[in-house]
C-alpha cells in the first residue's frame, strides 16, 4: 500500500474514498465542509442525519455519492471523541476505522482528512499510518484460499500533511515489526518452535545487518543455565538461545537489553494444565519473545545510536521422562538454587538465565517482557499489561514510551514482603508463591536475578491476544510491546 502525504485540500482532492474526521458531539458543516457538502448535493449533512453520527471514537459511516461524474465516489465520516480528549491513540483508531470502511467500499485510493495532534505532524502521520497498516493486516498463511477477496485499498493521501515522507517510512518500518511478532504468535507451535524461531533471528541478522549469536544446548551447560535447561528437558526439540546485537555506527549514547520470555508450548510440564485451561492457545506463550524479535526488526531499520541487545531463551514446556519434576531443584547460572514446586511456572525459570546473560553485557538497562502469569490478567484484564520495577526513571520512560504507542500498562508494586511466599526450607527460593499476588511474586522471583542493573519487567498476558476487534487489533495476535520498546530505545533520555 502507498502513502502519500500531500496539501491537497479535501475540497479538491479526487478518487474512490474521502474519509473526514469530527469530533464527538461536534459534527458541524462549516467553512469547507459546507462547500464540499453543496458540492455533493447535501450528501454529508444527509449521511450525518440518517446514521445519527455523533463522532465517537472509531465510529464511522459511509454512503456512496451520486452521479457518476463526480470525482469522489465514496463518503466516509470517522470519529474523533471529544476534542479535549484527542490523543495519538484516537488518530490510529480513526483511521483504522476509515481504511476498514474503504476496504468495505472497495475503495481502490482514499483520501483522509484528520487534525494534527498537539502540533505535531511528524507524530500524527506516523500514529494514521500505523493504524491504517494494522487494522488491514490480514494473516491468511495457514488457510486454503485468501479471505480477502476482490478490491484492496492500494493508495491513502494524509490532506493537509506534505513533507512528512520520513514519519510514513519510520510507521512502515515500526509496523513491519509489529506484524512480524503478531505472525510468531498467531502460528502454531508445530509451525513457530525454538528451531524456526532461531531461523528468523538469523533471517533477521542477514538482512537487517544484526549480530547474531545463538547459543546451543551445550553452550548453556556451558554457562550454568540449569533453570533454562531445566524447562527444556522434556521436549525433543533442542533449546535455543537467542542473541540478536544491534550496534549503530560510532560510539551510542546508550547500551540497553531487552528480553522476551520464548516458551513456544507450554504444555505445564508434568503439572499439565487441565481442561478449561486454554491449553490449545499456548502457542502465545512466546509473545515476549516475538515482540523481541519484532522490536529487533523495527530498529535495525530505524538504526538509532543506541547498542541494543535482544536476547531470548526459547524452548518449549512439554511432559516426557526426562520432565523436570516438582520438587526437583535446579541451578540458575547466578549460582542461585530453586526448588521447582510448580512445573508449570517455567517461564520465569527460562527469564532467570536470560536476565543473567543480559546484565553481564554491562547495558545501562533491561526490560523483559513475558505472557507470564494468569494473575495479571485478573488484575488488570485483557487490555492492560502489569509492570514493575526497581528504577524509578525507567519505569517512567517505559510509561512515557507506552502513552505514544497507545498500549496501555499500569505500574505494578514490588512489595518485598511477598517474597517469603517464595522463601523454600531446601533451597534458595522456591519459583512459585502463595496464590494472592501472583504476578507481584513472579516479578520478585525475577528481581533475584539482577544484581544492579535498572531493571523493568512487563507482564503481558493479556494483551498480547484479542478475542474481538478492537481499534486497529484484529481479532487473534496483536503484536503488543513492539511500539513501546521502540519508543524506549529512541528516546532521548
Amino acid at each position: 500500500m502507498e502513502f502519500r502525504a500531500t496539501d491537497t485540500p479535501r475540497l479538491d482532492w479526487t478518487g474512490d474514498g474521502l474519509a473526514i474526521g469530527f469530533f464527538e458531539d461536534a459534527v458541524e458543516l462549516t467553512g469547507d465542509l459546507a462547500q464540499l457538502d453543496d458540492k455533493f448535493g447535501g450528501i454529508l449533512q444527509e449521511l450525518i442525519a440518517e446514521t445519527e453520527f455523533k463522532g465517537k471514537e472509531g465510529s464511522s459511516a459511509s454512503t456512496r455519492v451520486g452521479g457518476s461524474g463526480s470525482p469522489v465516489r465514496k463518503i466516509i465520516l470517522v470519529g474523533l471523541g471529544k476534542a479535549e480528549a484527542l490523543k495519538l491513540n484516537s488518530l490510529r483508531r480513526s483511521a483504522a476505522a476509515a481504511a476498514r470502511s474503504a476496504k468495505k467500499e472497495k475503495c481502490k485510493t482514499l483520501g483522509l482528512s484528520l487534525p494534527v495532534w498537539n502540533n505535531d505532524s511528524g507524530l500524527t502521520v506516523q500514529a494514521i499510518v500505523e493504524g491504517i497498516e494494522l487494522a488491514l493486516h490480514q494473516d491468511n498463511r495457514f488457510k486454503s484460499e485468501s479471505e480477502d477477496k476482490g478490491l484492496q485499498l492500494e493508495q491513502v493521501d494524509l490532506l493537509g500533511l506534505s513533507g512528512q515522507e520520513e514519519a510514513i517510512n519510520r510507521a512502515k518500518q515500526i509496523c513491519a515489526g509489529v506484524i512480524l511478532a503478531r505472525e510468531l504468535v498467531a502460528a502454531p507451535a508445530n509451525e513457530v518452535t525454538p528451531v524456526t524461531m532461531a531461523e528468523t533471528a538469523l533471517k533477521l541478522a542477514e538482512e537487517f545487518g544484526l549480530v547474531a549469536e545463538i547459543l546451543e544446548q551445550e553452550d548453556c551447560e556451558k554457562l550454568g543455565m540449569g533453570a533454562f535447561l531445566g524447562v527444556a528437558k522434556a521436549s525433543d526439540l533442542p533449546p535455543k538461545f537467542i542473541h540478536l546485537t544491534y550496534k549503530p555506527e560510532g560510539t551510542p549514547r546508550r547500551k540497553l537489553a531487552i528480553v522476551g520470555k520464548g516458551l513456544t508450548f507450554d504444555s505445564g510440564g508434568l503439572n499439565i494444565k487441565g481442561v478449561g485451561s486454554g491449553i490449545e492457545m499456548m502457542k502465545i506463550d512466546m509473545g515476549g519473545a516475538a515482540a523481541t524479535l519484532g522490536a529487533a526488526k523495527a530498529i535495525a531499520q530505524l538504526k538509532p545510536d543506541v547498542e541494543v541487545h535482544f536476547i531470548t531463551a526459547t524452548t518449549e514446556n512439554m511432559i516426557s521422562g526426562r520432565a523436570m519434576r516438582p520438587g526437583d531443584i535446579l541451578k540458575a547460572s547466578n549460582g542461585k538454587t530453586i526448588e521447582v514446586n510448580n512445573t508449570d511456572a517455567e517461564g520465569r525459570l527460562t527469564l532467570a538465565d536470560a536476565l543473567v546473560f543480559a546484565e553481564k553485557l554491562g547495558v545501562d538497562a533491561i526490560i523483559d517482557l513475558a505472557t507470564l502469569t494468569g494473575a495479571c490478567v485478573i488484575a488488570l484484564g485483557d487490555d492492560i499489561a502489569g509492570l514493575w520495577s526497581t528504577d524509578d526513571a525507567v519505569a517512567n520512560q517505559l510509561v512515557q514510551a507506552a502513552e505514544v504507542a497507545g498500549e496501555k500498562l499500569w505500574r505494578m508494586p514490588l512489595e518485598e514482603k511477598y517474597f517469603d511466599g517464595l522463601k523454600s526450607p531446601i533451597a534458595d527460593m522456591k519459583n512459585t508463591g502463595p496464590r494472592p499476588g501472583g504476578s507481584i511474586t513472579a516479578a520478585l522471583f525475577l528481581k533475584q536475578f539482577i544484581k544492579e542493573t535498572p531493571w523493568a519487567h512487563l507482564d503481558v498476558a493479556g494483551p498480547v491476544w484479542a478475542d474481538k476487534e478492537n481499534g486497529y487489533n484484529n481479532v487473534g495476535a496483536t503484536g503488543y510491546g513492539v511500539r513501546t520498546l521502540v519508543n524506549w530505545v529512541l528516546a532521548e533520555v
